[in-house]
């Protein structure tokens, strides 16, 4: 049998202090940090622009400030990150928002004139919210304004990808 200190010189090289190794553990960490940013940051995008996180709000929360905690709560903004100058959330059910699909209705996109949008056939409970105050993200401040109107959504095969407006 091997001595105790033959053992361990055969297994591996021991680093003569912490400083040695603290460089490495520093460098490691950040690199996965930095990985677990960036998979956060490339999701981000996918899960924010789904209809259904940035336009349904079913049921409603009763907020005093609704139109503002609910843009920053589901981080709603412009592309280059301005604010939003207006923004509709529906108050339905996703089953009653998914049978607009199947509409019979069917009218030109107001922004989009060569795609077809789906009109519901019943009124929709929305809030309206419309820019007040700010310009750059999160610095944004909007008047609120329930409203019932027929929804304007684009569907694919699957269901409902966009929200295109409404019509009063």
């Amino acid at each position: 049998m091997l001595p105790v200190r033959a053992t361990v010189k055969i297994k591996g090289v021991r680093a003569k202090s912490v400083k040695d190794v603290l460089p490495v553990m520093i460098l490691m960490v950040m690199i996965f940090l930095l990985l677990l940013f960036w998979e956060n940051e490339l999701n981000e995008d996918v899960v924010n622009s789904s209809l259904e996180h940035l336009h349904m709000d079913y049921p409603k929360e009763v907020l005093g400030r609704y139109c503002n905690a609910k843009i920053l709560q589901r981080i709603i903004r412009e592309p280059n990150n301005s604010c939003k100058k207006e923004h509709v959330f529906i108050h339905e059910r996703p089953r009653k928002i998914n049978s607009v699909c199947n509409s019979p209705k069917k009218v030109a996109c107001q922004n989009l004139s060569t795609i077809l949008c789906f009109q519901s056939e019943i009124k929709f409970k929305m809030t309206v919210c419309q820019l007040i105050e700010g310009t750059r993200y999160p610095a944004c401040r909007y008047h609120i304004s329930p409203i019932e109107a027929f929804i304007l959504i684009t569907c694919s095969n699957i269901g409902p990808v966009n929200f295109q407006g409404y019509v009063r």
